[in-house]
């Protein structure tokens, strides 16, 4: 019986799970064999750009060269140095905050540059408001907004989405986006994810 429900589990979180969390896998697989078309940006902490990318067959991955590992080959230390290649040309980058994003996203920074005030007195379940949003964050995303900042707290970029989704990545202080379908990885940067329903 315990078979049976455990097999039921695993078909209803893969079918719930066609959505978002394997476009992100698949997205890492077509990075692996083609590259992904993007603009990259680093940042000092006042914000201003240090230097920008363009590419059309780019990938993004942690350099192993650092990685700490145990005897047992375990990973004690994720690297926080970035291995990209550009067009079968390599960039080391580690440090400074970093935004990377495919062309067709657009940074609306301009749109919510003004500061976020939120006041919701509505009453919930804190529980249950977790497993949904987690569950609707691996299958159909949200709308939702991310403000991102410099690591000293200025503001960077901002992106908006009708479905929005989060996700870890191989590169220690980062994380990765799908925002309608559109890859973002930040790598040492702050950031606020709003649902876009608390700022209307």
């Amino acid at each position: 019986m315990k078979k049976r429900i455990l097999a039921l589990i695993v078909i209803v979180t893969l079918s719930l799970s066609g959505c978002n969390f394997f476009s992100n896998e698949l997205g890492k697989l077509n990075e692996a064999l083609k590259g992904r078309e993007v603009i990259i940006q680093t940042y000092d902490e006042e914000s201003s750009i240090i230097d920008k990318v363009e590419g059309k067959s780019v990938s993004i991955a942690s350099d192993k060269t650092f990685e700490i590992t145990d005897s047992e080959g375990n990973t004690v230390d994720k690297s926080s140095v970035i291995n990209l290649t550009v067009g079968g040309n390599e960039v080391l980058h580690v440090g400074s905050s970093l935004i990377l994003h495919e062309k067709e996203l657009e940074d609306v920074f301009a749109q919510y540059a003004q500061q976020v005030n939120i006041e919701n007195n509505d009453r919930s379940v804190p529980f249950i408001n977790r497993m949904v949003n987690d569950m609707k964050n691996m299958t159909t995303g949200k709308s939702k907004i991310l403000l991102v900042r410099s690591q000293s707290g200025q503001p960077l970029a901002t992106f908006a989405g009708d479905d929005v989704s989060y996700f870890a990545t191989d590169v220690d202080k980062s994380t990765s986006f799908l925002i309608d379908g559109h890859y973002l990885f930040i790598y040492r940067c702050d950031y606020t994810i709003y649902d876009s329903e608390l700022l209307n």
